[in-house]
C-alpha cells in the first residue's frame, strides 16, 4: 500500500505536466494558402463603398483604389471619346443654328447673298452655291434639319457619358466586392450515366455531365 501511494504521488507531477502540455499544445493545421488568403482578407481587401465614392469624385479613382490599373486606359479612353463627340456635335449644332437664324433673317429681309462671310454660306459643302443646293428656301430647310440632327447627336453623346460614368462606379464596386473571390482554375468535370424516370414511370438511360468549381 505504501509503495502504491509513493508511486501515485510521484506520478501526479508527470501526469499534470503531460496534461498541461496537451492543453497548451495545439498543432497548426492551417495551410499556407489559407494563411495567405486570411492575410489578404485582413490587410488588402478594399472597401466597396469607398471605391464608389472615390470614383464619383474623380472618374477612375475607384479603379486606382482597387489597384486595377489596367482599366484606366479603358476608362479615360471612353471619357475622351465621349468628350470629343459632345464637343464636335455641339460645334456643328451651333454652326447650323447660327446659319439657319442668319439665313432666315436675310431671306425675310430680301438680303440673301453669296458672300463667303455669311454663316449660311460658310457651312455649304465645298464647291456648292445656294443656287446649286436648290435656293435659299431649300437650304433653309436643310439647315433646320441639320441643327436638329446634331442637337440629337449631342444629347446622345451626353447620355453616353453618363452611362460610362455609371459603369465606372459599378465596376469599382463589383471589383472591390470580388477582390478575394476564388477564381482559381481548379475545376472538375464528372461524367456518369444515370437512369431517368419520366412521369409515366418509364425508365431511360442518360449521360450526366457535372461541372464543379
Amino acid at each position: 500500500m505504501k509503495r502504491f501511494l509513493i508511486i501515485l504521488l510521484l506520478g501526479i507531477p508527470v501526469s499534470l505536466r503531460a496534461q498541461q502540455d496537451t492543453i497548451y499544445y495545439q498543432p497548426d493545421t492551417t495551410t499556407a494558402e489559407e494563411k495567405y488568403k486570411y492575410y489578404i482578407d485582413l490587410t488588402k481587401k478594399p472597401d466597396a463603398n469607398r471605391a464608389v465614392w472615390l470614383g464619383a469624385i474623380l472618374p477612375g479613382a475607384g479603379q486606382i483604389y482597387n489597384k486595377s490599373y489596367w482599366k484606366l486606359p479603358i476608362v479615360y479612353g471612353a471619357f475622351m471619346g465621349c468628350g470629343y463627340a459632345i464637343t464636335r456635335n455641339q460645334n456643328r449644332y451651333s454652326s447650323y443654328k447660327t446659319a439657319y437664324k442668319d439665313l432666315y433673317l436675310d431671306n425675310a429681309n430680301g438680303t440673301v447673298s453669296e458672300d463667303g462671310s455669311k454663316s449660311y454660306i460658310a457651312v455649304l459643302p465645298e464647291g456648292y452655291t445656294l443656287e446649286r443646293v436648290g435656293g435659299a428656301g431649300t437650304w433653309l430647310n436643310t439647315l433646320k434639319n441639320q441643327q436638329n440632327i446634331y442637337r440629337r447627336y449631342r444629347d446622345y453623346s451626353i447620355l453616353a457619358t453618363v452611362i460610362v460614368y455609371a459603369l465606372t462606379l459599378i465596376d469599382a464596386y463589383v471589383d472591390a466586392q470580388l477582390f478575394d473571390y476564388d477564381i482559381s482554375p481548379d475545376l472538375s468535370i464528372n461524367v456518369e450515366p444515370q437512369i431517368y424516370m419520366d412521369p409515366r414511370h418509364q425508365q431511360s438511360t442518360e449521360l450526366k455531365l457535372a461541372i464543379q468549381f
